[in-house]
């Protein structure tokens, strides 16, 4: 598929399409004519991206954990230096932090619904006087 559908697919603009193929993120053949050509996977693999970078992960660290997104899971230790695995370990911390924040706000939503639709179903079944 060309950008322009792959970036209609993915609601992802061709801008950072081709962003996140200078990073080595995503691949593309090239047609005789010179425009990209993307296989059907890279709809998930953009998707993966966009949901890795809205956690706050960079693209540095995401083209490392990239291969542990597919099946099958093709790792590569020769890039994972103390460094890595200290920033991996501490954006693994960040995202279990937020992921219970969220929980937390998402429960307290629910709670909020369910109070207001209670309520709003007790006013529309009493009697009017």
């Amino acid at each position: 598929m060309r950008i322009g559908e792959l970036s209609e697919r993915t609601g992802t603009s061709r801008r950072l399409l081709r962003y996140y193929e200078e990073q080595g993120l995503i691949v593309a053949a090239r047609s005789p004519n010179g425009y990209r050509d993307y296989e059907e996977y890279n709809v998930d693999r953009v998707a993966q991206i966009r949901g890795l970078l809205d956690s706050g992960l960079p693209t540095r660290i995401i083209k490392q954990i990239l291969p542990c997104l597919d099946k099958p899971r093709v790792i590569h230790f020769s890039d994972a230096t103390p460094e890595m695995l200290a920033t991996l370990q501490r954006e693994l911390d960040r995202m279990s932090r937020r992921i219970d924040c969220m929980t937390r706000n998402r429960d307290a939503i629910a709670e909020y619904l369910d109070a207001v639709r209670e309520r709003r179903s007790d006013a529309e079944a009493a009697p009017a006087s």
